[in-house]
């Protein structure tokens, strides 16, 4: 059978996730290794996504960005010790 239309549109949306962590991993890495605290670069990747955020998307669509954020952290997707099943 014949991926749908949609399931491959989400295959290469995962794709190109796994390549944009894979380069936030690369910077992450060239700044540790500069001297650069991780609280300072995590502050700057937040900043910078969130202009990015508000110049595509406006102030409504970060809001509501920030919030889905705010509820996938509180049910714990981003916490270093969470195991994937």
């Amino acid at each position: 059978m014949e991926p749908r239309r949609n399931d491959i549109d989400d295959m290469i949306v995962h794709e190109k996730m796994q390549a944009a962590l894979e380069y936030q991993n690369e910077a992450w890495a060239d700044g540790m290794a500069d001297g650069i605290e991780p609280e300072i670069i995590a502050d700057a990747a937040i900043a910078l996504a969130m202009r990015e955020t508000i110049r595509i998307h406006g102030e409504d669509g970060a809001e509501a960005m920030l919030n889905s954020l705010r509820s996938r952290m509180l049910a714990g997707e981003f916490s270093p010790t969470r195991s994937v099943q």
